[in-house]
């Protein structure tokens, strides 16, 4: 999701076929919070005009400002007609940067992030389970499409 906001927002979740995948970000790049805190602050810059335009069609698609980014992200995965979705398991605990999972190109300092059963917590999987049920993914995981 993180591509699809480039002038001609091909890459949108509004704009995914059924036959396709649809995900937030992958193991490759930022997480959607560390992607959105990156944006954000590359846009102050005084020769970012791209960087504040691509964060103007962010907020204009997810109709946010939100400090946190993930869940409106999530949502618009969640609900695309792609036959599948995938998120993350950092960007459903809302993690930043510093759970980035790999850095390609980069020999050291990849695959380092752990999770910790902890951090799952009971609001945080009825806010998951909700939206699951809400945009039909729940039905397609248990092959009731």
């Amino acid at each position: 999701m993180q591509f699809g906001f480039s002038e001609d927002g091909t890459h949108l979740p509004t704009n995914y076929s059924q036959n396709t995948v649809a995900f937030t970000g992958t193991h490759d790049n930022n997480t959607t919070n560390g992607w959105w805190s990156e944006l954000r602050k590359n846009a102050e810059r005084g020769d970012a005009a791209g960087d504040r335009e691509t964060l103007a069609r962010v907020k204009s698609f997810l109709r946010t400002d939100a400090e946190e980014i993930h869940w409106p992200c999530i949502e618009s995965v969640m609900e695309s007609r792609a036959d599948l979705a995938i998120v993350p398991l950092q960007d459903v605990l809302g993690l930043g940067g510093e759970a980035r999972m790999n850095f390609p190109g980069r020999q050291e300092g990849n695959w380092s992030w752990r999770f910790e059963s902890h951090e799952l917590s009971p609001a945080l999987l009825k806010r998951l389970r909700d939206v699951t049920e809400a945009t039909g993914r729940a039905a397609a995981a248990a092959g009731q499409t």
